[in-house]
């Protein structure tokens, strides 16, 4: 009810028309503001009237345009990053240990054996000064040739490399455009392209591999958890791509994860490795050793990339630093709290792990590479229904995937769809090493190590193959790196509100008032526009007659016919009253007499009383 009240009054004053002119409502404003400046305007003669107003329009000028520098500022949402030392109890980290060498050489000496004498040929092959090895050549088993394919690139001329095949069938034509037989071809001209194990193994499935690699039991020879005694039960098995079987303690999947008591080396992590160095596999492996990694609870390790190797016959003692790192979300930055608004599927969701920007990007590759290529390669996982990449059912796909690692497109593509973690936690690590044992006591801890290990008296283990680590707490003190914003909402207000009273001396209510008159502006306008187009809508329709309107009796002259005539329509050459041929009106009905209301005379009206009484 109110409302429709309210409407009506609207609709009054609109009939109404504007109660003031613009003129009026300025001089209004001038003289009743809180804001300094406009009332000089209205109360000073003609030369300080003008002085006043180009100084009340520059400082308004000032006033905008600092404030837009400080909308946009606010608007960029920029942020401040804060450095802050906490000292409490922390949860250890996980730690993923992996031999450098992914399988054991007497597992997969059946799958290597014709790739074995292979390669031998295809050295000796690019050694060689001449065609000297044919006869070597051909006694191999080339079988496997069509699953792994080597050529020689020759690159002295940048514009026409030579892809040279090393085990062509025509010998002769390829000695004579090998390097060999012109001038020496170096490392820098000369590149041997061949993929051996990433064929051959990615034929393999995934339970057979586990067999190939290093046992837990086998690796881990001793484990010590500050006083508590542990074992390879206390570690979860992980097979890797690049380093075969990863065992990781404390991941935090099935138990809480363990706290440390205090810092240093006596509460950490103490393990001694036996990573078997004479059963590596030759051509595969050229670096002996232990790699690992400390990371987070429930994080996939990405060894190869961010771990570490421990060197045999050394004590590795590692101190750790924790920095934790928390970074403003959306619209600060593109951070994501846990995946799930990155439009990547992540393949190693499957280990049931936490989002990471590695996983994210390997992801990211892996869909492009089958999509492209219509295979997944070896190294990461694999969606399912798809299959890996191998040279029987898709011969080209090296091609293809060289192609798409060197596609710079590509890495924007994943980069731009891939997102940091709100949330992350770094370690930072301090590393020393020392020779271990010493030769004074390699003796007895030999000795010991091989009673556990093989329930044997003689020494089974030697110092090339043994790897001890020391992983540690440094220090309580962690530090946390957070993210704030530095341009908030109050900083805003304050800094609007210092520029205004600064230059005009004006307040919040000096806005309402400014608000106030621009709305009554506005009304002042619909009025006029209202009042506008009723006045058109009305000359309009004066314009449809060209003359005065017609009195009430020429109306009514216009409807008398004494006569009874009919009426017609004069064709004639003269159309008289009614010009353009129009339909003449309908005759009526014919008017009343009024004589009879008019005043006449008594004796008038008794000649006509008795006239009709006669």
């Amino acid at each position: 009810m109110q409302v429709k009240k309210y409407l009506l009054k609207c609709l009054h004053r609109l009939q109404k028309g504007p109660g003031y002119t613009y003129k009026e409502l300025l001089v209004w404003y001038c003289d009743n503001t809180n804001t300094h400046g406009p009332k000089r305007i209205i109360c000073e003669g003609p030369k300080k009237k003008a002085m006043w107003f180009l100084i009340t329009l520059l400082f308004a000028s000032i006033v905008f345009w600092q404030w837009g520098v400080f909308i946009r500022t606010y608007l960029s949402w920029e942020v401040s990053v804060s450095l802050s030392v906490g000292f409490k109890t922390m949860d250890f980290p996980a730690v993923t240990i992996c031999n450098a060498s992914p399988f054991q050489y007497s597992k997969v000496r059946h799958l290597l054996r014709d790739l074995d004498q292979l390669m031998e040929a295809v050295l000796e092959r690019i050694v060689a000064s001449g065609p000297t090895h044919d006869n070597a050549t051909k006694t191999l088993n080339l079988t496997i040739w069509n699953h792994t394919p080597l050529v020689l690139i020759d690159e002295r001329n940048p514009h026409h490399p030579v892809v040279l095949e090393l085990f062509a069938d025509n010998q002769n034509d390829s000695a004579s455009s090998s390097p060999a037989s012109g001038r020496t071809c170096n490392a820098q001209d000369c590149k041997v392209a061949m993929r051996l194990a990433t064929n051959i193994f990615s034929q393999v499935p995934a339970q057979e591999l586990v067999k190939m690699g290093y046992p837990g039991e086998q690796l881990i020879l001793a484990c010590l958890f500050g006083a508590e005694p542990c074992s390879y039960r206390n570690f979860t098995s992980l097979f890797h791509p690049d380093y075969g079987n990863c065992y990781i303690f404390n991941w935090g999947m099935t138990e809480r994860a363990l706290p440390s008591a205090n810092p240093g080396v006596e509460f950490g992590l103490k393990l001694i490795l036996d990573i078997g160095q004479e059963d590596y596999v030759p051509f595969l492996t050229s670096t002996a050793g232990a790699r690992l990694l400390l990371h987070e609870q429930r994080s996939y390790p990405f060894v190869k990339d961010e771990g570490i190797y421990a060197m045999s016959g050394t004590e590795t003692s590692i101190g750790v630093l924790v920095d934790k790192l928390e970074r403003k979300g959306k619209p600060y930055s593109q951070c994501t709290a846990n995946g799930s608004d990155v439009p990547v599927h992540n393949l190693y969701r499957d280990h049931n792990t936490t989002y990471s920007i590695q996983a994210c990007i390997r992801s990211c590759f892996q869909e492009h590479m089958i999509r492209n290529c219509s295979c997944g390669h070896y190294l990461y996982p694999l969606p399912h229904g798809e299959k890996y990449c191998n040279n029987q059912e898709f011969p080209d796909w090296v091609y293809c995937y060289s192609e798409l690692r060197r596609s710079l497109g590509q890495r924007e593509t994943c980069i731009k769809m891939c997102k940091e973690s709100c949330n992350d936690t770094q370690y930072k690590m301090t590393i020393s090493m020392a020779d271990w044992p010493s030769e004074a006591s390699e003796d007895w801890i030999f000795h010991v190590l091989s009673q556990e290990r093989d329930q044997s008296t003689n020494i089974t283990l030697s110092r090339k193959g043994i790897v001890k680590l020391n992983i540690f707490f440094q220090e309580f003190n962690y530090r946390t790196i957070e993210e704030s914003a530095a341009n908030n909402i109050v900083w805003l207000l304050s800094n609007l509100g210092g520029q205004f009273g600064f230059w005009m001396g004006g307040s919040v209510l000096c806005l309402i008032e400014f608000a106030e008159i621009i709305i009554d502006f506005v009304w002042i306008t619909v009025i006029k526009l209202v009042a506008f187009s009723k006045s058109l809508r009305q000359r309009r329709a004066q314009a449809c007659y060209t003359g005065p309107p017609p009195t009430v009796a020429e109306l009514v002259e216009a409807h008398t016919n004494f006569a009874f005539q009919s009426d017609t329509v004069n064709h004639g050459p003269n159309p008289g009253t009614y010009p353009s041929e129009q339909t003449l009106p309908i005759p009526g009905t014919p008017p009343p007499n009024y004589d009879s209301l008019r005043l006449q005379p008594l004796d008038i009206i008794e000649s006509d009383s008795e006239d009709d009484a006669i």
